[in-house]
């Protein structure tokens, strides 16, 4: 479980914090979930979890949100290594036009990721297990078309020495 340690506060324009023990329960929630439905997800200890969905893994993650709500992102690495054209861009802005659930983005080192956030100090099985399932069909799905494109590896292509 977390700590008031654990977040740093921000300056006085930020976003009123979240209590930590709002943090600690969706925490406790989403671990029940994945517990039944995902017994060999690994948990990291900071209010991170991973799951594996297909070829895919997905990085499920409790942040703070307000002073009355709390965050679970859904995250999956795409692709690694692309070429990131315009060609790509435009390909990444028009699918995330197109599709219902969530939307693609780039990391710092220009992964390309899919993500869906929700609200966590209500969740239930049945929303966070279709973030999940949302992230991880869609990331299934176009990450051969990315590499197709872009070139790249997808994130079941790589290995520990790639990370």
């Amino acid at each position: 479980m977390l700590t008031e340690s654990t977040f740093i506060k921000q300056g006085e324009n930020a976003m009123p914090e979240t209590p930590v023990e709002l943090i600690n329960q969706t925490i406790e929630k989403v671990e029940n979930i994945l517990k039944t439905h995902y017994p060999d997800y690994l948990n990291f200890g900071n209010g991170s979890f991973t799951i594996s969905y297909g070829s895919t893994q997905v990085m499920i993650i409790i942040r703070p949100f307000t002073s009355e709500d709390t965050s679970v992102e859904c995250i999956s690495n795409v692709v690694s290594g692309a070429m990131i054209s315009n060609e790509l861009m435009n390909f990444l802005l028009r699918k995330n036009a197109e599709l219902h659930i969530g939307g693609f983005g780039l990391l710092f080192d220009d992964t390309v990721i899919y993500q869906h956030s929700i609200a966590g100090s209500n969740i239930d099985a049945n929303e966070l297990l279709t973030s999940i399932k949302a992230v991880a069909i869609i990331s299934d799905h176009y990450d051969d078309e990315i590499v197709a494109m872009a070139g790249g590896k997808r994130a079941a292509d790589l290995e520990f020495g790639d990370l």
